[in-house]
Parts: structure tokens; sequence; C-alpha cells
């Protein structure tokens, strides 16, 4: 501390500072000149540990051979492979930072005068738990470096993450500490075009957006969206200081020529992460951010995800909306990422967020060609297009839309090119109303929902699992259950889900389907501890599988509870057995309801071969009022009739790999089937089987 008594003493103090920097600056130049083995001293230590390809530049670069000879610093270096990814040039001195040390000099001049502003010349090198948010580069003008720690103790440098267990930690013949971390990425400042007639240095947003056309990001062009937002008067939300992310959409993505008037004031601050910095690398994908667009009238949170064929998206969801801004989710691809500013980091992104101004089938070409549903509308057209016509006539529709990835599976394969089988499995994914997640957990509330399709008598069924922000929802759909991967995609006329399996094509044998299906619990639950569901596994052999749904069970509790009890103890799991054998016939083929409904047309009963022995029934199709309590529409669906008793099919031909499911309202079971005495009890027909063997051995013994 320096005490003074008065103006001259500040001024005095002021000169003082002024020269001393000067002259250590002076000196730490003449030392770098006069000892030319000093100057390489450390650079040789770290050629030791240095990955090959980053030392050589660096040898290069004298300005970076002087602050490892002289001074602390930390470097990031980037590992031989990262180097083989990299295209264009690499700025070696992007890599290195260099941490002022600031003091703080009082002054009493009658009163106390705190200066932080004075930097000691000495600077720091940091280990990775030391790393503090931002981190200044020795590059022109000082442009900084962004650290981000994730949950999962990952730390990254931009975009590129710090490999743990490389890390360095040396000291140079000058005494100064300096830590080395090697990283898997390039670093990737921000520079300008060859071609630009003014310098260009750390850069703000604001002025990223006015200089892009000077500036290296490839063909992408923001005019559109610059004219936008000189117009709004926002630029004050791009120079802002601090650390942020924005979203800024291409020219590409105003094809559709009204849509930049839809661009107000409340769409560019959903465009704006504030006090985040998010690196895609780094990002927490799926995890809702709070935009700047986010108050008591119209609350919008912006995430990022990526697809399993790299390409990394951002979407926006307007969870509270306006009249001006409709309620949904819209997404964009990240054309070109991680573009770091002075004020934070920049994703240039295909189309602007928050916009609804495409119907379902727009939004289907758009993310057609190279986009996130490329494959789906590949099959749609190579199944004639007739579906995306049927698509587009429809004033209210929701689609399922697989994801690429999706399609790639060889079941798919045997089939892409029967145009009418594949026209049906289309038709599965689209359902004839505006279907978002909140109307989905509406039907859920008390059931399984039900929703048909444009395929005929088909219907899907939703089910959520988990609850809150965690919640999994899923679809089953001709034998197959898919997981919604991005829901609520809000289009005028509808909406799109992405889901992560093609809907009735079957990837899973009869068991397979049992146990994940939530469903069918109670008879895989029954099945299990009764060993039979051993054999539903079995590729060699076809199933038609009579499966009672959880309720069918429920409802024999209220029946015959003390039956229902012993049906799920293991100690009756014999006759449990005996009764699930019932349910399974097993032939060389499978029975569609279509198949049994024209065999019942010429007969009393059909006979179907089981384990033990066949089951007799009739089918038939009935018109009614689909057995959900949300639906209002008509229902045609299949009936059975067994023992005199009708027994509705809740859901017909489940597919499997190695056979087919019937869903059932009820067990074929009746009262008699079951002899409940003293604590225990046995169907009827194994009763007189058990008579009819000890009748045999009395019989063998006498003639014996």
């Amino acid at each position: 501390m320096i005490v003074g008594r008065g103006p001259s003493a500040l001024a005095a103090l002021l000169l003082l500072c002024c020269y001393t920097t000067h002259a250590a600056a002076a000196d730490l130049a003449d030392k770098l000149r006069d000892d030319s083995e000093l100057s390489q001293s450390t650079a040789k230590s770290f050629k030791r540990l240095m990955p090959v390809r980053f030392y050589s530049l660096l040898e290069q670069n004298p300005v970076a051979n002087a602050t490892l000879s002289l001074r602390s610093c930390t470097i990031f270096v980037p590992t031989n492979e990262a180097f083989q990814r990299h295209k264009g040039p690499t700025h070696v001195l992007y890599h290195i930072s260099e941490y002022l040390r600031r003091m703080s000099i009082v002054i009493h001049v009658n009163y106390l005068i705190e200066m932080p502003f004075f930097p000691r010349l000495a600077t720091a090198a940091f280990s990775k738990d030391q790393l503090e948010k931002t981190v200044s580069s020795d590059m022109a003008g000082n442009p900084p470096l962004y650290i981000t720690k994730s949950r999962n103790g990952d730390i990254y440098v931009n975009n590129a993450r710090i490999i743990p267990s490389l890390s360095v930690e040396l000291t140079n013949r000058e005494g100064n500490r300096q830590v080395m971390h090697i990283i898997d990425e390039v670093l990737e400042p921000l520079t300008a075009l060859p071609t630009a007639k003014t310098e260009i240095n750390n850069l703000d947003a604001l002025q990223f957006i006015q200089k892009a056309d000077q500036l290296s990001v490839g063909d992408n062009k923001l005019r559109t969206y610059r004219s936008q937002l000189a117009l709004m008067k926002k630029e004050s939300l791009y120079n802002a200081p601090g650390a942020h992310t924005f979203l800024l959409p291409v020219d590409e993505g105003f094809k559709i020529t009204t849509r930049s008037s839809l661009v107000d004031g409340k769409v560019i601050d959903g465009h704006v992460i504030p006090n985040t910095v998010i690196f895609t690398a780094a990002s927490q994908h799926d995890e809702p951010k709070t935009s700047a667009a986010f108050e008591d009238q119209l609350k919008v949170t912006v995430s990022f995800f990526k697809q399993k064929d790299g390409k990394m998206y951002v979407k926006s969801n307007t969870i509270v909306g306006d009249a001006k801004h409709p309620e949904g989710v819209v997404l964009s691809e990240i054309v070109k990422a991680n573009i770091p500013v002075k004020n934070g980091v920049i994703h240039l992104i295909r189309r602007p967020l928050m916009i609804i101004d495409t119907t379902v089938t727009q939004f289907l070409q758009d993310n057609g060609e190279n986009g996130a549903l490329r494959k789906f509308l590949e099959v749609i057209m190579d199944s004639g297009g007739a579906v995306l016509d049927g698509i587009n006539n429809l004033s209210e529709v929701t689609i399922l839309a697989p994801s690429n990835e999706a399609w790639n599976t060889s079941s798919i394969d045997n089939i892409v090119r029967d145009r009418k089988r594949m026209t049906d499995i289309l038709n599965m994914h689209i359902i004839k109303e505006r279907l978002n997640v909140e109307k989905i957990r509406q039907k859920n509330a008390n059931m399984i929902a039900q929703v048909p399709t444009v395929n005929n008598r088909t219907f899907l069924y939703f089910n959520i699992i988990g609850e809150g922000a965690d919640a999994k929802i899923t679809v089953e759909g001709g034998g197959v259950n898919a997981t919604i991967l991005q829901a609520d995609v809000a289009q005028t006329n509808g909406y799109v889900h992405i889901i992560d399996h093609v809907l009735g094509v079957p990837h899973t044998t009869v068991l397979g389907k049992l146990e994940t299906d939530p469903m069918m619990s109670d008879t895989y639950r029954m099945g299990q501890f009764s060993n039979f569901n051993d054999q539903l596994n079995n590729t060699q052999r076809r199933y038609t599988f009579f499966v009672p749904r959880d309720k069918g069970w429920q409802k024999t509790e209220l029946d015959y509870p003390s039956a229902h009890k012993k049906l799920f103890m293991r100690d009756f799991a014999y006759h449990s057995k005996y009764i699930l054998e019932r349910h399974l016939v097993i032939a060389d083929h499978v029975f569609t309801m279509k198949d049994l409904a024209q065999m019942s047309l010429t007969t009393d009963n059909v006979v179907l071969p089981t384990f033990r022995d066949s089951l007799k029934m009739k089918v038939t199709e009935e018109a009614g009022h689909l057995h959900d309590e949300y639906a209002s529409h008509e229902w045609t669906g299949y009936v059975i009739t067994w023992n005199y008793k009708k027994i509705n099919v809740y859901r017909p031909d489940v597919e499997c790999t190695n056979g087919i499911i019937h869903v059932i309202d009820y067990p074929l079971l009746e009262e008699k089937d079951i002899v409940v005495s003293g604590g225990s009890y046995m169907p009827e027909s194994s009763i007189c089987i058990m008579l009819a063997n000890l009748i045999m051995i009395t019989v063998a013994k006498f003639l014996n």
C-alpha cells in the first residue's frame, strides 16, 4: 500500500507505474534477444510431451517461443488426430493464454482510493481445476477462450475437451510455472476473409452481424436477419457485455418471402440465451435453457441435440405463447457452429426459431433432402408419393416420423420394395388430428391412450413412462414400440413427432414384445414364474398368442377373487401355465384377425391347435364405439366368441418376428375352469387328466 497526502502523490505514482512497466517490458525483450538458448529451453522440455504437429507450428512462431521461454502461461495443445480432422489454418497464439494477475493499489489522499486496474507483469498458469470461465488468448486483440465444466467432470476449452490424463506442469529456466493441456480439437478463432478491407480483432456479436460478409463463415449470409435486427432496434441485445449464446438464422432460412416479416422483437429475443455460453460438444443435449424471450406473457426455451449422423440441431419451445407466437417446437439445423466472439459464442442456423409458418407436408419436404427426416421422405416417394398427397389433403394431422437411423434395419430392407405393404406401414404413422404431448397426457390420464391412424382399423397406443421433465413417451403400432425423440414439432396444420423406430415392422420376438409392452405386464409376469415364457423366444416356431391385457386380468379379480390371487402365486405355477397354454396357438403359420374372421364365415367354430389340445372360437367384425373413453368416433373391431362368451379384441395383429399377438379384453377363462377348495385350486380339465392317469396306472397294475 502506498500512502500520499495530495493529488501530486497520485500523479507521481501513475508516472512511476508507467515507467516501471515500460522498463520491465524492455528488459524482457532484451533478455529474449540476448539469450537464444533460453528462448528454446522450455520448448525443448515440452517437445518430449507435445504432439509433433503442434510443436512444429510452435517452433515457427517467435511470439509463442518467447512466451514459453519467459512467462508463466497455459497452453492448449491439440492431438495429432485433431489436426487430421481439422481443415484450414491453425492459429498457434489462440491456443496460449497468459493470465494477468491484477493487483490493487490503495492511495490515501485524505481518503482511500482502490485502483484494481493496474496489471502486474507476472502471469500465472492454471491447472484444470483452476481454470476460470473465461481466459484471454495471446492472439491479436486477445479474443477470449471459454471454459465449460460439464456435469460428468469433463472440461472444455471452447468446443475442445481437455484430455484429463495428459495435462502436464513444467517450470522454465526463469522459474515460471507453465501448464500444458492436451485437447481433442483444434481451437478455431473468428477470422476475416483474405479480401477483408479492415482489420478484424475480437468482435462482439453485433460487430459480427454487421461485418459478416467479411468473415470466414463459408457461404452463409446474414443480410435478412441483420435488416430485421436494425428494424426492431435490438442491437443492444447483441453488444451486451458478458458471455451469451447467439443463434443467427442465415439467409437460406428466409426462402419463404413472408417469413422475415414474422421476425419481430420477441422472436429476436428467442434467439439469445443470456449469461450462458454453449458450445456444441459441451452442451447438455435436450436440456432447455431460458431464452431472452422468457417473461410473464411469453415463455421460450432453447435446447441443443445431436443426431446419430453427427448433425447438430437447436430447437425453440414456446411453452407459453400469445397471438403472434404460437406454442410448439421449432427445429433448426446448425449450419456453422461454435464461432467465438468477445461476448460469447455464435451458431449459424438454417431457419429462424419460434416461427411456425409451414404445413406438415412442407416441413417434411424441407427436412427431406439432407435433414432429420431424409429417409422418411425418400421411402414415401419410393412408394409412389400418394402418402404425401394424403397428408397434404388433411386439415389437421399428426405425423410420427421415424428418424433417419430408424430405417437402418434388415427387417425393413425385406419389405421396402413392396409398395402396398410399405404404404400401409407409412399410413400407420399418420393421425387425423392435432396430437401434441399435452393432449397425449390427457388421453393417458387413466389408461394407455388408443388413437386411430389413417391405416384402416389400425391404432397407435401411447404410454408415458416416468414423471416431469424426465418422462418418456412411447408409442406402439403394429408390434413395434418406439420412443418419441423430438416431440411437438409444430406446423400450421398439426404436429410432427420424431420417433426412433419404424412402426409396423417387427424387430422382436413374442417374448420380447411381451416383456416390454406395459399393457401385457401381468401376462408376462404369470408366464415367468411358471416357465411358460421360455418357449416364446423360439424363432423356429410360429405363434398366435391371445394375450389378456392387464385390465382384463383385473376384471377377473372382481369376478373370481380367490382364483385370481392364486393365478399369480408361484405355488400354483402349474395351473397358471395350463391357463396360458390355452391362449397360445402353435402352427406352421400365424392367424391374423382377418384370417380368423374369414374362417368363421364357413363354420360355427374355428378350431386352432394349442400345446395341449385345441382352441375353439368364432371371430366376427362388429361396429360400435371405440372402447376408449376419450374417443368419440365410430369403430369397427373384432369380437371373439368363446364358450358363449364375447370378448373384445383390444389390439389385433401385433406382429412379432416369430408370431403375432392379439391383445384381448378378458382371459379365456370361466368359473368352472377353476376348483377352489382347501386353499388350492385346479382347472377342471386337469382333474380329469389326473383321474385318467390314475385309472390307467391302476389298470396296468391289475393286468400285471
